[in-house]
Parts: structure tokens; C-alpha cells; sequence
């Protein structure tokens, strides 16, 4: 096994993971197949495997690993399951899930952002994965139900009609609470009765913010 195929760091990023409690071996396997040096800044790559949130273009950020692992694992994606993302950011959390899932839909508000993370998906040949330019709080009325909703970037709380585009037995996962401060992980899912709320972990993401970004 060469040192140039498996760094030192990202066999500890592996580890890493396992320790902190992620055992979908899908989704370990779709963090190892999908290389985090090409989602950061250049000036970070050495620290592309670290278990850090990195800076990127616009004041965004790519979450750190373990919050990535630990969203997509509380998803249970299933490989016919369609996905909507909101916050393609550097398109890192879009590369893992298609992995998983038959479909990714991702909304960024950054044309920037959006342009960049569909020429790395490109490269990457995920080509199950559409992103779009757009509001994440105006999902297009055509885009239909999902049966698995990401978002990536704090809300104060989760838009009704957010949730009402999850499908039965769909999963909503969303970091709420306090935009500049420290929010929690929130799980919902769609049943016969209703929606089910569940708190996961403590997490810090930015600002989940309405409309298309002005600036480019």
C-alpha cells in the first residue's frame, strides 16, 4: 500500500470518523472516495483531512468531516433516493451524497459557489448532481418532493414549506437555532402521523440567509 494512494493524514481522517461513532460503511467508503484536498481553498490543502471547518470563496465555509458523516449517516440514504441539498457551498457534502443516492438537487445562493462546485462534481464525474443557483427558502414548486432534505447552513428554524416537500418516510436534517451562535441538529421525519421532531448534536454553521447572493 504506497504512502502516496493512503497519506498518513487521511488514514487518521478515516480513523477519525470510526472513533467518533460513524459506522455506515457506505458512507465511510463515500468519504474515502471523495477527495477533500479538491473542495478546499489551495492556500488549505495540507489541511484538506483535518477535523476542522475550512474558509472558502464568499465567507462560506466547508463543514468539518465529522459533521458531514454525521448528517449524511442520520440521512439513511438509499441508492433510489432523491435529495435535496440547500448550501452547495464547495459541493464537498453534494460529492458524498451522490455516492449514496440516486439523485442530488442542490441550491446556492452564490453564483460563484455554484459555478465552482459544478466544475468539481464535474471532474469528480458525479453526475447525479444538479446544481442550481436559487433561494433554498423558494424551492421551485417544479423541483416536486424529495425523499431526503440536507441543509446546510443554520436557520432560526425550518421552513413549513421546507418540510411539506418531504416525501412519506422522508428525513429533513438542519442545523436551527441561533444564527451567530451555536445551533442543533434537527432530524424530521415525515410519518402517517405528522412530522417527528428529534435533537441530535450541538453544531455551528453560517447563516442560512433568503434571496440570490448579490455579489458574485
Amino acid at each position: 500500500m504506497s504512502t502516496m494512494q493512503n497519506p498518513p493524514e487521511k488514514m487518521m481522517f478515516q480513523l477519525s470518523l470510526r472513533r467518533r461513532g460513524i459506522s455506515d460503511q457506505a458512507v465511510l467508503r463515500a468519504m474515502e472516495e471523495i477527495p477533500r484536498e479538491m473542495f478546499v481553498e489551495a492556500a488549505d490543502r495540507a489541511d484538506a483531512y483535518r477535523d476542522s471547518a475550512l474558509g472558502i470563496a464568499c465567507g462560506q465555509t466547508i463543514s468539518q468531516p465529522f459533521v458531514v458523516a454525521y448528517m449524511t449517516e442520520q440521512l439513511q440514504l438509499q441508492k433510489h433516493h432523491r435529495v435535496l441539498e440547500i448550501g452547495t457551498g464547495s459541493g464537498y457534502q453534494a460529492a458524498i451524497l451522490s455516492r449514496l443516492c440516486g439523485h442530488v438537487l442542490s441550491m446556492e445562493r452564490y453564483r460563484t459557489l455554484a459555478d465552482v462546485a459544478r466544475g468539481r462534481l464535474a471532474k469528480l464525474g458525479c453526475d447525479n448532481v444538479e446544481v442550481v443557483l436559487g433561494d433554498g427558502f423558494e424551492v421551485p414548486a417544479g423541483a416536486g418532493n424529495f425523499d431526503r432534505i440536507i441543509v446546510t447552513a443554520a436557520m432560526e428554524q425550518i421552513p413549513d414549506a421546507l418540510a411539506q416537500r418531504l416525501d412519506r418516510d422522508g428525513i429533513l436534517i438542519a442545523p436551527v437555532g441561533p444564527l451567530h451562535g451555536t445551533q442543533t441538529l434537527i432530524r424530521l421525519v415525515r410519518t402517517e402521523a405528522g412530522l417527528e421532531r428529534k435533537e441530535l448534536v450541538d453544531v455551528r454553521f453560517v447563516p442560512a440567509l433568503p434571496g440570490i447572493a448579490r455579489e458574485l
